[in-house]
């Protein structure tokens, strides 16, 4: 199919031809006869980077009157920069039509200059929530006669806090209007949106709901996590010629990886919510024109950046959604092109690429954190390929061929070829000389008392029954002592996934957990006195958790003194939920859901020999501030309780 065949307007067609648009992609192939041919509402799934834009652009503005000096159509972004960068597309599609006007209106820009933009009505205003109510309240823009309204990226701007104000603007437009809703994932609130203020509308899928772009290629690397960041480097070293973007979870860690990629040499900068509008506009202007190799960022500052052909994606910390990961590796293998998703990642966290690889229906591959030989092997001949493929230019080097000429002659030419590669080369070889081996390594066994084992469910334990054949713990008795894990409910941790933990750092099924109560900073549990050292032993190897007995307390059903702990401000009238975790249909895998979704501590340090600031933020994502997105946003906050199992 070609655009010809879409019915569109001959000022269209005659403008996107100039663009070098031939032949419709699959969104736009089934979005643009919809739009055209019918008039129910439409919600449309497509991966970030499927050719979006056009696929509501093109209709819209075949359907509007440019001579009727009103606006007809609103597009809401979530971004600043896709604001700007969808009022630019469809200026582009609309350039041969005559008394057509666009105006983008959003945060970050002083107010003024948009409010004289809006002196005469444009047909189509695109804008952010924020600044478009701002506008809206000040009387300079009326929506009460648009035809059209058209939420892109819907996901993205419910992550970002701008479900009140997406609501408030849909209950300033007419019941009249035609609503389209573009997304990249279906989550409630978006599905809940669609039939609140939507009437009978389609749904368009290209491709699988939820899942991610068909181009991209995903991998992990499993590390320890205090070496994190030296995996990073040995993955941009290993591909030469990166082009891509490491996500972070915080600013400061943004800044602190930026920092100590740029000190050992590296072409990087940090994008994050403290950069002024300026700031941001002069990295993100360097890294479209590739003057910043690798862009460090967080998601909510990264969001509206396009980039079209990006090598890798790299998250240096998996987010906590799947929808996050989604739109993350979405900004690689966009337009046909392949493209690369690397998670690095620690044992603890295999449970997150299993719930990913079950959301996104896609294989992950886990590869080697490869050595010094090969990084090196992989440098030397990136640039030997460089120097087969340079463009020789021979007029401006003659003048100088025959002194050069001269000053080798005594050279041979493997020589020369020697000492042209050393050049470049030594600074690899000699950093990598004595390169440590990066990958994580299971145990085979903790503390010699499982040697046999093997990942044989029927070994021995040390009461000298055999734990395969015990269907059921729970009639063991005996005394039981509390002991204390430094996570908590802070870190998202919930009985389920503090069982995968204790699974997957003991090993042994046959450890009885008994009750389980989880609060802010700590998660307490009640075992059997007689595996109180078994349990403590096998943390001890451990640098994220520390366990301990709990002083001053009992088990819950050894007696009625109370822990040393107490319950949050505002947590009396939580629900409490008790259950005894002693059976073994109880505990949950150490490597599938029993552990999913567990947020870590954060690390004392990073990087090997170059020590890393403690980071306070435990590895949780950093409360968005307006600063962000170069729009307002609203966040909300949770009273914390203690919650017992």
């Amino acid at each position: 199919m070609t655009f010809k065949e879409l019915n569109l307007k001959d000022d269209i067609l005659s403008a996107i031809e100039e663009l070098g648009y031939e032949q419709p992609m699959p969104v736009q192939e089934k979005t643009i006869p919809f739009m055209l041919e019918q008039t129910a509402d439409l919600v449309a799934l497509a991966q970030t980077g499927t050719g979006k834009t056009a696929a509501f652009g093109l209709p819209v503005l075949n359907l509007i009157d440019a001579q009727r000096k009103q606006v007809q159509a609103l597009v809401l972004a979530p971004t600043r920069e896709l604001c700007i960068q969808i009022s630019n597309d469809l200026k582009g599609y609309s350039k041969n039509m005559r008394g057509m006007r666009i105006v983008p209106v959003y945060g970050g820009e002083d107010i003024r200059t948009q409010l004289k933009q809006l002196d005469t009505p444009p047909q189509i205003i695109v804008a952010t929530p924020g600044r478009l109510i701002d506008l809206i309240e000040r009387g300079k823009i009326e929506l009460g006669a648009i035809d059209f309204l058209v939420l892109d990226e819907a996901d993205e701007m419910l992550n970002m806090g701008f479900k009140e104000d997406i609501e408030t603007i849909l209950q300033r437009t007419p019941e009249t209007r035609r609503t389209m809703l573009f997304s990249a994932t279906m989550p409630k609130e978006i599905s809940n949106i669609a039939k609140r203020y939507m009437k009978n509308y389609e749904e368009i899928t290209v491709g699988t709901k939820n899942a991610g772009a068909e181009n991209v290629e995903h991998i992990y690397y499993v590390s320890q996590a205090r070496q994190r960041y030296l995996v990073l480097k040995r993955i941009v070293d290993l591909n030469p010629d990166i082009y891509g973007i490491v996500f972070c979870r915080t600013r400061q860690e943004t800044k602190e990886v930026a920092d100590h990629l740029m000190h050992d040499g590296y072409n990087a900068d940090a994008l994050h919510g403290d950069l002024s509008q300026a700031q941001r506009d002069t990295v993100m202007q360097k890294f479209r024109i590739r003057n910043i190799q690798l862009l460090v960022a967080t998601d909510v500052a990264a969001r509206g950046l396009d980039v079209s052909d990006l090598t890798h994606v790299i998250n240096y910390n998996l987010p906590d959604d799947v929808e996050i990961y989604t739109h993350r590796s979405g900004r690689t293998g966009r337009a046909n092109k392949k493209g690369i998703a690397v998670s690095i990642i620690h044992s603890k966290e295999r449970f997150k690429i299993k719930d990913i690889e079950r959301m996104l229906r896609k294989n992950f591959i886990q590869e080697q954190i490869p050595n010094g030989l090969e990084v090196c092997k992989k440098q030397l001949f990136f640039m030997i390929d460089r120097m087969q493929n340079v463009e020789v230019n021979e007029e401006q080097i003659a003048p100088y061929t025959a002194q050069i000429m001269k000053q080798l002659e005594d050279l041979s030419k493997e020589e020369i070829l020697k000492r042209f590669v050393s050049i470049e080369f030594n600074r690899f070889l000699d950093y990598y000389k004595d390169a440590e081996d990066l990958n994580y390594h299971e145990k085979s066994h903790i503390r010699g008392e499982f040697d046999d084992r093997k990942g044989d469910r029927g070994v021995r334990s040390d009461r000298g029954e055999r734990s395969g054949d015990r269907g059921d713990r729970g009639d063991r008795q005996g005394k039981r002592i509390r002991l204390k894990i430094n996570i908590g409910d802070r870190e998202g941790l919930d009985p389920k996934r503090f069982l995968g933990i204790i699974n997957d750092v003991t090993g042994d099924k046959s450890i009885s957990i008994g009750a389980i109560e989880v609060t802010n900073k700590f998660t307490f549990f009640d075992v059997f006195s007689d595996q109180v050292e078994k349990v403590i032993t096998s943390f001890a190897g451990e640098s994220e958790y520390q366990v301990s007995e709990a002083k001053g307390s009992k088990a819950a059903d050894g007696g009625s003194r109370k822990p040393e702990y107490r319950p949050r401000t505002g947590g009396g009238d939580s629900p409490r939920r008790e259950y005894d975790r002693s059976s073994s249909s109880n505990r949950g895998s150490s490597t599938g859901s029993g552990s999913g979704g567990y947020r870590k501590p954060a690390a004392s340090t990073e990087g090997g020999d170059k020590p890393w600031r403690s980071r306070s933020t435990d590895d949780r994502p950093a409360r968005r501030s307006s600063s962000e997105g170069g729009d307002r946003k609203r966040s909300s906050g949770g009273s914390g309780y203690k919650k017992r199992y």
